[in-house]
């Protein structure tokens, strides 16, 4: 029987995929397998997991005939996985030895749904911890009552799917798959869905996952139509809690996110390429005007006056919002 199956997306990341795959042999164990879906890479990437699934026990690879995006090669590897339990890496980060046999101790003695974990910021030579926003350790809690408060960072804000690890029971039940064809902000519709519908989770201080930033090909780095599929993510959160039992509760807090989300993308303006400036200026005015309006005045009203004021008049703008009526999906772009 498979205990834990790791599933690990790569594209075109030939430069750091060699940590990736060295640590995950160092992770290995006969009842473990390793899904390294191949996102279409058209760099050396390709060859480099090949090589690997000759070498490291339990990998097995599998082939994209096209580049889909993260959100699409994640569900690629959850429909291969057999494992009793889950776990997430991109193709650019690693591990420290026995990372997942710590997490599996952790998750079998506590016997909840979900675990969320600690990990390590990797910025060029610079390393820093990055603590998940939950206070309570080794404890097991009810993910909604986290979501909350609306003004400060919660559980929901740190979305990283990699952070954790989860019981099989999730993806039986649909609570582990993504949006299919996001390209950005693939976690936000996913962290939600998961803390409004998961029964138990617990947070745990374990360390042994390293998160490389500032990598030149991930679409963080990267001004591009792309990067505004995070409007279609965010519809979707707002969409899914307005449905949710706890509606008036949840939806403050999703809307205050989503209007940080606006403000930062608008705020970095002169990253994007002059065509994708103006249609994030048009999707973000329509996004405003399609939120409960008493919903974001509360929110607006709670923000700090400099970026209230820029929302405010994103929101009054008469940019050609209807040409945008919401994100288009990325499946049809691709």
């Amino acid at each position: 029987m498979v205990k834990l199956s790791v599933v690990v997306p790569f594209y075109n990341v030939q430069t750091y995929a060699p940590d990736t795959l060295r640590s995950l042999r160092a992770n290995a164990r006969e009842d473990f397998e390793f899904l390294l879906v191949d996102d279409c890479s058209t760099d050396g990437t390709t060859e480099l997991l090949e090589r690997a699934v000759r070498e490291i026990p339990g990998a097995v690879l599998i082939r994209h005939e096209r580049n889909e995006g993260l959100a699409t090669a994640r569900n690629t590897g959850l429909d291969a996985a057999r494992g009793r339990y889950l776990a997430f890496l991109d193709g650019d980060d690693w591990l420290a030895p026995g990372y997942y046999d710590q997490l599996l101790v952790s998750i079998e003695e506590l016997g909840c749904d979900f675990l969320r974990t600690d990990h390590v910021r990797v910025t060029g030579r610079t390393r820093a911890v990055r603590r998940s926003p939950v206070g309570r350790r080794g404890e097991v809690l009810r993910p909604r009552d986290v979501i909350l408060p609306a003004g400060r960072t919660t559980s929901v804000d740190y979305p990283y799917a990699w952070a954790g690890l989860y019981d099989r029971r999730l993806l039986d039940r649909g609570l582990l798959r993504f949006t299919p064809g996001l390209r950005t902000a693939e976690d936000r519709p996913w962290i939600w869905k998961l803390h409004r519908e998961a029964d138990s989770f617990a947070a745990v201080s374990t360390l042994g996952i390293f998160y490389r930033r500032g990598v030149s090909t991930s679409l963080t780095q990267i001004g591009d139509i792309r990067q505004l599929d995070f409007i279609r993510a965010f519809d979707q959160v707002i969409d899914e809690t307005a449905n949710d039992h706890d509606a008036d509760r949840l939806l403050p807090k999703a809307v205050r996110t989503y209007c940080a989300l606006i403000s930062h993308h608008v705020g970095s303006m002169e990253r994007y390429e002059p065509m994708v400036a103006r249609k994030l200026r048009a999707m973000s005015a329509a996004a405003l005007r399609r939120m409960p309006q008493d919903v974001l005045g509360e929110a607006l009203g709670s923000m700090d006056e400099q970026r209230a004021a820029v929302l405010r008049k994103l929101r009054r703008s008469r940019v050609n919002a209807s040409a945008f009526p919401r994100a288009r999906s990325t499946e049809a772009a691709a």
